[in-house]
């Protein structure tokens, strides 16, 4: 078994505390803001535009991170509804994040008319980095409450201020490595989303497809965990992953197509981004 013992927070100032999840997650996202970024003018759009857009990308998600955490835990906000401004205390859901940055991100794209599907499909791959490197935090801290489990991968959290005591198991308990799962599965995912970019058809497919990948794999994974059981065995994750599946699946069924020679050769071939003041005809036309 693989035995933790780092306590959750790595910084800690009078008041001000830095956990490792947070830590993680400014790299993670700072990291697929950056990639994204330079990725961009291949498809001939403004580096600046990607930057714009994040910014409602990441307000989106951390809006919809903790509507999931809340309904998921109702039982506890609705006698402390005080508690769910507290997002500084802890508690989100991934699901959230992914959704609620892609609902608020398109929204804005669409709003200063960006391509929406280009833009989500540069953006598959570096969700899948986000997440992975964001996990990292979540394997210090001893968030995500597991199955108990014993083999040679097995993590069990021995420092008495991780957050793996509040968990069923406790602190001491060797258990399922669900996010270290869940690390493996999105590599995978993004193997397969790398080698698919530029190859199918219309823009927002490949997004499509990462949702898709990212659902099965969050599916199975969930039932090693230890989260609140909705109904028939479910948890949280079982029905947005379903959910998500239900609209993915028949999407891609009915639009996703292989790139021609030439649709693949444009989506893979450097491009210059567009000047922000556009181009000589357009300003011609502005006049």
């Amino acid at each position: 078994m693989i035995e933790i013992d780092i306590g959750p927070n790595l910084v800690t100032l009078g008041t001000f505390v830095l956990s490792w999840h947070g830590f993680f997650s400014f790299i993670a996202v700072a990291t697929a803001v950056y990639l994204v970024g330079r990725w961009a003018p291949s498809r001939g759009i403004d580096p600046d535009a990607i930057y714009s857009i994040a910014i409602w990308g990441i307000i989106g998600g951390i809006i919809g991170a903790r509507f999931v955490h809340v309904i998921d835990n109702w039982t506890f906000y609705s006698n402390s509804p005080g508690q769910i401004l507290a997002i500084y205390s802890g508690g989100i859901g991934v699901w959230g994040g992914i959704l609620g940055g892609f609902i608020a991100a398109a929204a804005y794209a669409l709003r200063t008319h960006h391509p929406v599907g280009i833009i989500a499909d540069l953006t598959a791959p570096a969700l899948l980095i986000v997440q992975t490197i964001g996990r990292l935090g979540d394997i210090v801290n001893g968030e995500h409450c597991a199955k108990a489990a014993d083999f040679f991968l097995s993590f069990v959290w021995t420092n008495p201020a991780s957050d793996a005591r509040i968990c069923d198991n406790g602190v001491g308990v060797s258990v399922h490595p669900v996010i270290a799962y869940e690390m493996i599965w999105n590599l995978l995912a993004l193997i397969v989303i790398w080698r698919l970019r530029g190859k199918i058809r219309p823009a927002g497919m490949l997004f499509a497809l990462y949702l898709a990948l990212y659902s099965v794999g969050r599916f199975a994974i969930s039932f090693a965990r230890e989260d609140r059981v909705w109904a028939l065995n479910l948890q949280e994750a079982h029905y947005i992953a379903l959910l998500v599946l239900a609209i993915t699946v028949p999407l891609m069924i009915i639009k996703a197509r292989p790139a021609t020679g030439a649709e693949a050769e444009l989506s893979t071939s450097p491009a210059q981004a567009p000047s922000p003041r556009g181009t000589r005809a357009q300003r011609r036309r502005r006049r």
